[in-house]
């Protein structure tokens, strides 16, 4: 395949909504924020590629989920937990063994 340009959607997920409180009668995934990080079939088929990714999705779930108030250095485990799912929910729609790998590696290391 050539570099096909493909769009990954990260979602904040669950944890979102949890954060938020009930929603009421609105959609999950409707309400869940999100943000799309572009990569290539080519940045998929090296070890350093893939790191660069999963960084970057790392990034990206930092921004969906909420912020630590900047006059605190303590990280909320809500924040903690929406990061991990959502973080979790790229990798797993990317469905990439090397990516899968990285990420499991990373959240069993802490």
């Amino acid at each position: 395949m050539g570099k096909l340009a493909t769009k990954m959607l990260l979602l904040g997920g669950v944890a979102g909504l949890c954060l938020a409180g009930a929603a009421g009668a609105a959609t999950p995934l409707a309400d869940a924020p999100a943000l799309v990080v572009h990569y290539s079939d080519a940045t998929l088929a090296t070890d350093s590629g893939v790191r660069a990714l999963y960084h970057r999705l790392a990034q990206a779930a930092e921004q969906v989920c909420p912020s630590v108030p900047s006059n605190t250095r303590i990280v909320n485990e809500k924040i903690v937990k929406c990061r991990e799912e959502a973080l979790t929910a790229a990798v797993n729609k990317i469905h990439n063994q090397r990516l899968a790998a990285l990420h499991a590696a990373n959240w069993k290391a802490g």
